[in-house]
């Protein structure tokens, strides 16, 4: 099939994810999906799509299936060196983190794996992980820096992560989050380490055109909210977007400062109180849960739920790839967690790898919906309900994943 192509999609049965419509999944029967150039033309009850389509290009039975948009995962760190599975045993057996950080572990011990591999190896060792997401129907993934903390080794990881971009059918949203963590040759200057942040690192990653927001690590054991400040200063001032890391561990009110700075996101959020809630539901700023992290480092805080759903907050899930406190290239799981853990319902968890997860990228006005004008990314699931997406793992109902119009098979 050709993208550049008319094609209709029959016979299937729709879960829109969109907005306008009330039904539980934004649900449309006996319509047809009409396709052209990588978009989707126009959604239309099935007899009339056939009658107007004509000969027009090619036509495609769906036997059934159910259609949503193809999944964001919004929130990955999914290009780095090295595992901390070792690391991760000895926690098991009862070794604090202090002492493993002490002994070279943590953060420190993927930065120093990550040095270590060229462009072209972070690449290759980083390629199965994507492939897993795709093949669970990610058609868009957002991957962050943060494991290099010098400018050669921040940029070469957001190069790798651009190359995985062009060797395979997925969009992927680059992150800046050089404020991830302080590096050795920083030790105990927390403020020169921004300062290289601000006036180096970002302003190169900004005029290679290697990333399109910038995230920070607001917390205790990261950066505080005057650093954080500032980072995001630097980002609108080279017309990078904002998004932050914010009260996974502790309360900092860094949420209200991703929403005073007109910030995509606020990320893990476990601490977030009635007043960060207020902040996200007046600046339309995204809370992004990542149950993952939770579930691994076996937590007990839970985000407020109910309070950002009572305030109409818009909630996004995402896997939260990453070696240390989430190593699961799953959006499935990460939307099954969201329900067990977190109290979701699964058509919340089915918008919050859809429409909201296109809103925390920037992309809320081309991705995550079934609608005229959208990006044709598409997912056909052989099931007979929405929640059977969410409900069940270790078996993959995934039918068909469609990129840009055109149906792609993932080795």
């Amino acid at each position: 099939m050709s993208s550049c192509s008319d094609t209709l999609w029959i016979n299937a049965r729709l879960a829109t994810c969109d907005a306008a419509n009330p039904a539980p999944y934004g649900a449309l029967l006996d319509h047809a999906l009409w396709l052209r150039d990588g978009h989707i033309h126009a959604i239309l009850p099935q007899q009339q799509a056939q009658a107007e389509f004509a000969a027009r290009g090619t036509v495609i039975d769906a036997r059934g299936a159910w259609i949503t948009p193809g999944f964001i995962d919004c929130h990955t760190h999914l290009v780095y060196g090295g595992n901390r599975a070792a690391e991760w045993e000895k926690r098991l057996n009862g070794v604090p983190y202090q002492q493993i950080a002490a002994e070279g572990g943590g953060i420190l011990s993927t930065v120093r794996a990550t040095r270590r591999l060229d462009e072209d190896e972070l690449a290759l060792a980083s390629l199965p992980r994507l492939k897993a997401l795709m093949k669970e129907g990610v058609t868009t993934v957002e991957i962050k820096s943060g494991y290099g903390l010098t400018l050669a080794d921040e940029l070469k990881q957001l190069r790798a992560a651009k190359r995985l971009a062009a060797a395979l059918p997925v969009e992927v949203a680059t992150t800046l989050l050089a404020a991830h963590a302080l590096p050795p040759e920083f030790a105990g200057d927390a403020d020169a380490y921004i300062d290289h942040v601000c006036e180096v690192i970002l302003p190169a990653a900004a005029q290679e055109g290697l990333a399109e927001a910038v995230d920070v690590f607001c917390e205790g054991v990261g950066f505080s909210v005057a650093q954080s400040r500032r980072v995001f200063a630097a980002a609108h001032a080279h017309g990078l977007r904002c998004k932050g890391h914010v009260e996974q561990l502790s309360n900092l009110h860094g949420a209200a400062l991703v929403a005073e700075c007109g910030g995509l996101s606020a990320d893990h959020i476990e601490y977030l109180d009635q007043d960060g809630v207020a902040a996200l539901a007046a600046a339309g700023t995204v809370a992004v849960l990542l149950p993952g992290a939770y579930y691994f480092l076996r937590e007990t805080r839970q985000p407020p739920v109910a309070a950002l759903r009572a305030a109409g907050v818009t909630m996004a899930v995402a896997s939260d790839l990453n070696p240390g406190t989430s190593p699961f290239a799953s959006i499935r799981l990460a939307m099954n967690q969201a329900c067990v853990l977190f109290g979701l319902t699964p058509e919340e968890a089915l918008y919050g790898t859809t429409r909201a997860a296109a809103a925390a990228l920037g992309r809320g006005h081309s991705h995550g919906r079934l609608a005229a004008g959208m990006v044709a990314d598409l997912l056909l699931w052989d099931i007979e309900h929405p929640a059977e997406i969410v409900y069940g793992l270790g078996t993959n109902p995934l039918a068909q994943r469609v990129f840009r119009g055109v149906i792609q098979h993932i080795d």
